[in-house]
């Protein structure tokens, strides 16, 4: 199935972990270390409080220093502006429909953060038509191996590392927290990289 299948078919916790996986992948943008979000992380497993989620959610943006959502004039880099819009629409209630509506906004924007970041993409299309093309890319999937035709290769890992949290979920529900714990932080590892050198590059 296509990511926005995906999606749509999710249950409550399902869809929690799909966002939080994609904004524990941008956790570097914040200067968050790899522990920053693992109250959030155990919350979804069996026997989590639903009701605690919101309470943790607010230590979680209290440690990173996300009180709200920054205005575009506020932040000079685009990608860390939009790893804390992330973190900043996180619902305070675990329900499905407010998690659904967050990771599926949580997808989009980890997408584009991914592209932003690719150093092989410099050259390629502009950001204003970046957002149709990537929900054209969620919509049709990508192939396990390889990427769709034009996808940088940032871009694909993370496709594809949204669909496997997904899959994990709806094959093994909270059983399957802990691989898709492992695929998000081999994806923040990459993520981390990425930043490194681009702070690297700019110095």
């Amino acid at each position: 199935m296509s990511l926005v299948e995906l999606i749509a078919q999710a249950d409550e916790r399902g869809l929690a972990a799909s966002g939080l996986a994609c904004l524990d992948r941008c956790v570097p943008l914040l200067g968050g270390d790899d522990e920053a979000l693992r109250p959030l992380w155990a919350n979804l497993a069996a026997g989590g409080d639903p009701a605690a989620w919101g309470e943790l959610l607010d230590q979680v943006r209290a440690k990173l220093g996300i009180a709200q959502v920054v205005d575009d004039e506020d932040v000079e880099d685009e990608a860390a502006l939009l790893a804390r819009r992330m973190l900043a629409a996180a619902p305070a209630v675990r329900s499905a429909p407010e998690a659904r509506i967050w990771a599926d906004a949580c997808s989009v924007a980890s997408l584009q953060i991914h592209r932003l970041l690719d150093p092989a993409e410099d050259d390629a299309s502009s950001a204003d038509a970046l957002p149709q093309a990537l929900n054209s890319v969620r919509a049709g999937g990508a192939p396990v191996e390889g990427r769709a035709p034009g996808m940088s290769p940032l871009v694909a890992a993370e496709l594809r590392r949204q669909i496997s949290v997904l899959e994990l979920l709806s094959q093994h529900g909270a059983g399957g927290l802990r691989r898709a714990l492992e695929v998000s932080t081999e994806g923040r590892r990459v993520l981390r990289a990425v930043v490194s050198r681009r702070a690297r590059g700019r110095g």
